[in-house]
């Protein structure tokens, strides 16, 4: 029980140092004019025909820390787990990081064309 306790732990403070990071890392490319510059927000707009007008860069400063953050603590906490050799725990973490971004990504796409989406 100890050791999903630390686990739990490890999951919670790497989750928010990840979003506490990649939250000041957005807005300080929106203050300074480059939300262009900034994937995620690009990859949406592309994929999911989102309207570039209708789009308010602030509010997608949190969902996107949050689902990063989310993400990569996952995977980091997922593959410590697990009782294989480092090699496998890379290419097993590497799998399931490329396969949650789509996932979220995708979900959150989703949602954003519902709302955004050009008509």
């Amino acid at each position: 029980m100890e050791h999903y306790l630390y686990q739990f732990l490890w999951f919670s403070v790497f989750f928010l140092v990840i979003f506490v990071v990649y939250f000041f890392l957005l807005r300080y490319k929106i203050k300074r004019g480059k939300e262009k510059s900034i994937g995620e927000i690009s990859y949406l707009i592309r994929k999911f025909h989102l309207d570039v007008r209708k789009l308010d860069y602030w509010k997608f400063i949190i969902p996107i820390s949050l689902m990063n953050a989310f993400i990569i603590s996952f995977v980091a906490t997922a593959i410590m787990l697990l009782p294989f050799d480092m090699i496998w725990q890379l290419l097993i973490g590497f799998v399931f990081l490329f396969l949650l971004i789509y996932a979220i990504y995708e979900i959150y796409g989703r949602h954003l064309e519902k709302k955004y989406g050009k008509k």
